[in-house]
């Protein structure tokens, strides 16, 4: 992606979760070499992942804009450049939409859609000027679907989507792709952190290993979309050719 020179890539939540299992899958990539830029909030963990993956650890806060800028202006002074960006960062709440409380709501907008179009924003200039990147922003199919109890956080997920396809189409012809993740549920801690836990039959959650292995892939083979399980593709699909049918068979499995 930048000739002869080690590919840099930079990922958001990376002290735990997807984010660090997307750390230790780059950081085994033996042929390309990543050099890895890793952003999160907890320092110990991030030191940890860091030196476990010899990634370079830059404590950074995607809800707060200048916060953001802080942190892209570190990477860049950092490498020079930036590559992949790896937007795995995000938080959750489960719960009626009406008893989310408002400092909750406003801080899920901020990590999970503003703050990574703020980064986006940031080093997106620079692969235009190269021809070569990938932006692979990590969704949830409960933005592509909606999900009960889930209002405000498919609603940043679904940002999320809707701004990986307009960005796609902005940005043909410049060799800078975007990628769109769209998990069911991952095992990782998120569930844990938001105080509900995973309680549905289907789909199973992914181990994030495996989660970031399909993320490695796509920016290796330029994938633009990526369903995990593979099977979700399937009704994603029926939600769009057949709506009314997909929506009863998802208060049915809810």
């Amino acid at each position: 992606m930048a000739g002869t020179a080690r590919p840099v890539v930079l990922i958001t939540g990376a002290s735990s979760g997807i984010g660090e299992a997307v750390a230790e899958r780059f950081s085994g990539d033996a042929e390309r070499r990543w050099r890895l830029l890793l952003a999160g909030r907890d320092e110990d963990r991030l030191g940890d992942v860091a030196r476990r993956t010899g990634g370079r650890g830059l404590r950074g806060d995607l809800a707060d804009r200048a916060g953001v800028e802080r942190l892209a202006a570190r990477a860049l002074e950092a490498e020079g450049r930036v590559d992949v960006l790896v937007a795995a960062a995000g938080i959750g709440w489960a719960g009626p939409f009406t008893g989310t409380p408002p400092e909750v709501l406003e801080r899920m907008v901020a990590v999970n859609l503003t703050g990574v179009m703020h980064l986006v924003r940031a080093v997106l200039p620079g692969m235009v000027e190269r021809g070569a990147g990938r932006v692979v922003l990590v969704s949830s199919m409960a933005g592509w679907a909606g999900v009960a109890n889930e209002a405000a956080y498919a609603a940043t997920k679904g940002g999320l989507l809707a701004f990986a396809e307009s960005l796609r189409y902005e940005l043909a012809g410049t060799r800078v792709g975007v990628t769109a993740v769209l998990p069911g549920a991952v095992d990782t801690p998120f569930f844990a952190r938001r105080g509900v836990p995973y309680h549905r039959a289907r789909p199973k959650p992914v181990p994030a290993g495996r989660l970031a292995d399909l993320v490695w892939r796509s920016v290796v083979y330029r994938r633009d979309e990526v369903f995990a399980p593979a099977w979700l593709a399937w009704p994603a699909r029926l939600r769009g050719g057949a709506p009314g049918s997909f929506r009863a068979m998802a208060k049915r499995f809810g």
